[in-house]
């Protein structure tokens, strides 16, 4: 009875057995048919420090990401994708690659990948669009085959083919660098032959194909040669040969030289006026782009501006500071995805006379109104002349102890279209602004004065606008038609200048100011010494009735000679449109 029981608890302990083993299988066939659904498989192939990664994917499921990296003795160096991938290094050493187009199944994707050691043990992990973990693993390096060596005799004879019409061969890595060693590989070739290897004109190796007409073997660039473009030369004992034309890049591996530049700003400027042209250059990694932000002392984004990193690593950014900036403190946020700089930049003024427009073109029949900051406490003077030169309005502001000033031009449809220039005078300071009427005003060379008529103690001031930083030359010319001065003036960053023409010794009499820059010429008139207040004035014209086009001539006496008088030709609708 005892033996059959222990019989009975054997085979129970057996069924049981067998039923434990059986339900483990199940779950193993039920995981690994879930596992096989997301399966992603990596293999990879080394070359000293240089290892390219394949990812296949034979699962169901799309890949969008794939996440790299090292054990404790090794690290990243640099990388390489296939195009339409991006890759970045964390700064945990984690290399991640993503796409916008992802890798489907039953196809693959490469990545080169350099490290500080050779043949790493490379963890990796693929992800899914929801960044979600699809596969994880880790890559053994295994070595490229070597060179097959040829034990048995040869069978060539002298008279034997070495390159025949099929015959080819690479390279590896198919976009060598002096200096460095390289793998060449080649078939169809003439079997059991001896080859020269050249570079251009230099021997460089020898080798001998196998039976079947191939041939591996490894060489090195000489340190000697240039970074220019070369060609690769497999040469038989006949002098057929077969050719590569390639471009040699630099002795140091550019690949490294991208990871190691890093993010810079040099020089950057603490000072900046409105209306400026600000470079800002630096240094990034080569093919990246890097992003400038701007913003206010509240935070507040002004502009946003990028430069492409070149493949020295080099970036440069020149952007023109709106006239109408504020002064104030910004700051300067500079990135690359990877690094982020910042420096700080005040916006200050050189000209104490800052006014802009509401906007830069207006339409006809709407008001112009401009506004800006100048001296407080003394008195502006602003005139408006049409694009024919007419003066079309002017003021005489008194200024506040605040320095903030607010005037505006109401426009009618009868008034010229084109550019129209604003002037403003305070003190020793003059301003010039370009301001449109149903259209945008035009860059051009101008020059106003602060009067018409000096005495021969004063200093006629004049207000110049032009090109950023341009040189013109200024020309006064006398009653006698003959040049009485000249000089040079450089206009600033903003194309903004000013100068104060000194006129003693000036005798009375009509002057022009001559304003040149290649072919573009601009004149002002002026008169010095003559009176004001002559009494009666007589005018008249040749005819009563003109046509449009026609010249009109005008005839004048005054009780006293020598005299400035001002004259306006008004319109029917009472507008200025000629002074």
């Amino acid at each position: 009875m005892t033996l059959l029981n222990g019989m009975h608890l054997s085979l129970k302990g057996v069924f049981l057995s067998l039923l434990l083993v059986s339900s483990l299988l199940i779950i193993g066939l039920i995981d690994g048919a879930e596992a096989q659904e997301k399966t992603v498989v990596a293999n990879s192939v080394g070359f000293e420090k240089t290892t390219i990664v394949e990812f296949e994917n034979s699962g169901n499921t799309d890949v969008q990401t794939f996440r790299l990296w090292l054990g404790s003795d090794f690290s990243f160096k640099s990388f390489k994708t296939e195009k339409g991938w991006t890759g970045q290094k964390t700064p945990q050493g984690v290399l991640v690659f993503s796409t916008e187009i992802p890798v489907k199944p039953g196809e693959s994707v490469k990545f080169g990948i350099k490290t500080d050691k050779e043949k790493p043990g490379i963890n990796w992990k693929a992800l899914d669009k929801k960044d979600e973990q699809i596969e994880i693993g880790k890559t053994l390096v295994s070595d490229l085959p070597e060179p097959t060596k040829t034990t048995e005799p040869s069978t060539s004879t002298p008279n034997g083919d070495g390159i025949l019409s099929d015959s080819s061969f690479r390279l590896i890595p198919d976009k060598p660098k002096v200096g460095s060693t390289i793998r060449v590989t080649g078939d169809s070739f003439g079997a059991n032959q001896e080859f020269d290897f050249y570079l251009n004109n230099k021997k460089i190796d020898s080798f001998e194909t196998d039976g079947d007409g191939n041939f591996i073997f490894t060489t090195k660039v000489p340190e000697t040669e240039n970074p220019d473009r070369v060609d690769f030369i497999v040469k038989d004992s006949k002098g057929k040969e077969k050719a590569i034309s390639l471009r040699l890049g630099e002795s140091e591996d550019r690949m490294a030289t991208v990871e190691e530049i890093p993010l810079k700003i040099l020089n950057p400027p603490s000072v900046v006026n409105p209306g400026q042209v600000i470079l800002v250059n630096g240094q990034g990694e080569p093919g990246s782009t890097v992003t400038l932000t701007v913003k206010d002392h509240t935070g507040k984004v002004i502009m946003t501006n990028t430069a492409e990193v070149d493949n020295q690593g080099k970036w440069t950014r020149e952007t023109l500071l709106p006239l109408d900036t504020p002064l104030g403190k910004y700051s300067v946020a500079i990135t690359d995805g990877r690094e982020n700089k910042l420096f700080n930049v005040d916006v200050e003024s050189s000209l104490t006379i800052q006014i802009v427009p509401s906007q830069i073109k207006f339409e006809p029949g709407t008001t112009m109104i401009f506004n800006g900051t100048v001296n407080p406490n003394q008195e502006l003077e602003v005139i408006l002349e049409n694009p024919f030169g007419t003066e079309v309005f002017s003021d005489i502001i008194q200024v506040d102890e605040s320095g903030f000033v607010e005037f505006e031009f109401p426009t009618s449809f009868a008034d010229e279209e084109g550019t129209y220039i604003l002037t403003a005078f305070q003190g020793d300071d003059a301003a010039i602004v370009l301001v449109g009427l149903g259209e945008l005003p035009e860059a051009q060379l101008v020059a106003t004065m602060d009067k018409m008529n000096y005495k021969s103690s004063d200093v006629a001031k004049i207000a110049l606008d032009g090109p950023a930083s341009s040189t013109i030359t200024l020309l006064i010319i006398d009653p006698g038609d003959q040049q009485k001065f000249s000089d040079t003036i450089i206009l600033g960053p903003d194309g903004k200048g000013s100068y104060d023409l000194e006129l003693t010794g000036y005798g009375s009499g009509v002057y022009t100011a001559v304003v040149k820059r290649a072919t573009s010429v601009t004149e002002r008139q002026f008169s010095v010494g003559l009176q004001t207040g002559s009494g009666e004035i007589k005018i008249s014209t040749t005819k009563l009735e003109y046509q449009p086009g026609d010249s009109l001539l005008i005839l004048g006496e005054t009780a006293k000679g020598n005299v400035l008088v001002t004259l306006e030709l008004i319109n029917p609708d009472e507008k200025i449109i000629k002074t």
